[in-house]
């Protein structure tokens, strides 16, 4: 009888204690996996390194039929690759990724291989007015049903039970 009694009076210690584990387990992860900022950004030698990935991506891109470029499933694999190699370089010059010099050079890149394909304006009609009406009409009528059915079973509850 005693061990549930004992239980309970130290469940929230080792509920706290579990808490304060998982914190900082959390914790301590997010640091080891963060990219620590030691030196300051070497802007030149990123901008001497991304081009490089530019030119891997052109190349892959060349596999792939121009007309199919819009297509994102076409290429995605290609875009992945180059996307890492934006961040590893980034990376590789202590610097944050994205940032401003980043998305300038992937920009010109998008510039380059997907300029004609912008989406073409959705255009949003009306419904026709047999379907607008259906659409209004069933909620109406089953709110109605359903308080109209309310209604009968509370007048008929002294025989339904």
């Amino acid at each position: 009888m005693e061990a549930p009694g004992c239980c309970r009076r130290h469940l929230p210690v080792l509920l706290l204690w579990v808490n304060g584990l998982m914190t900082l387990g959390l914790a301590g992860e997010g640091l080891a996996g963060a990219h620590q900022q030691t030196r300051p950004c070497n802007e030149s030698l990123m901008l001497e390194k991304l081009p490089a990935c530019g030119k891997f991506f052109e190349e892959m891109m060349k596999k792939v039929d121009s007309k199919k470029w819009c297509n994102l499933t076409e290429f995605i694999k290609y875009y992945d690759i180059f996307t890492q190699c934006t961040e590893h370089e980034a990376f590789y010059a202590s610097c944050f990724w994205p940032n401003p010099l980043v998305e300038g050079f992937i920009a010109r890149i998008h510039k380059q291989f997907f300029s004609n394909c912008t989406s073409e304006d959705v255009l949003w009609e009306d419904p026709p007015d047999e379907i607008l009406i259906t659409l209004i009409l069933i909620p109406v009528m089953l709110t109605c049903a359903m308080i109209t059915l309310v209604v009968w079973c509370s007048k008929r509850s002294d025989i339904l039970a």
